[in-house]
């Protein structure tokens, strides 16, 4: 666990409580794993929807990772080997469920923000992320990496190993699913 990569890396902060890597100074396997594990594990529930599955996947991952660590990009690069890294693990992961496993984890949703009606903006982020769960996975992963992750159409396309025009495809069809399923329920 004590590898440190060739390529000189350090954590940098960047905007909110994203962590990008840049080049330069020295980062160990151990220190990135401290640092980035309960993000990469947040990323992973989020698209798997399951805790253990999360876990399953990022601990594929960082495996991975693990046995490349010395070949790994830097800079954005980096940041996006990474995430496709915990999405093709989570993609995995998804693909072996059994098709019968129910995966509603309300008790672990994030708080719904405050509003003037709390109960309704409650209800609405339960439906919505009811309907999340409806997407495909490819789509609800570009979601998450938009909306959640911040990330740019191209690190989406290079985090699903697709093209930047995919990636928006994805991200314009999994939303305009999710507003006409809202809109529907609001009748």
């Amino acid at each position: 666990m004590g590898a440190t990569n060739n390529r000189a890396r350090r954590l940098v902060r960047g905007v909110g409580d994203r962590t990008v890597l840049v080049a330069s100074g020295e980062l160990s396997f151990a220190e990135f794993v401290h640092a980035r594990n309960q993000r990469l594990l947040d990323l992973a529930w989020l698209v798997t929807r399951s805790t253990e599955d999360a876990r399953d996947a990022v601990q594929e991952a960082l495996t991975g990772l693990y046995r490349n660590w010395e070949r790994l990009p830097a800079g954005d690069e980096f940041e996006a080997y990474v995430h496709r890294t915990v999405v093709n693990a989570c993609l995995r992961v998804i693909r072996r469920r059994p098709r019968w496993l129910p995966v509603p984890a309300p008790g672990e949703l994030r708080s719904a923000p405050s509003t003037t009606d709390a109960a309704e903006a409650v209800a609405t982020s339960d439906e919505l992320w009811r309907l999340c769960g409806e997407l495909t996975a490819v789509q609800r992963a570009a979601v998450v990496l938009r909306f959640w992750s911040d990330c740019t159409y191209a690190e989406i396309g290079s985090a699903l190993g697709c093209t930047e025009a995919t990636a928006r495809s994805h991200v314009h069809r999994a939303t305009a699913r999710l507003r006409t399923r809202m809109a529907a329920g609001e009748q």
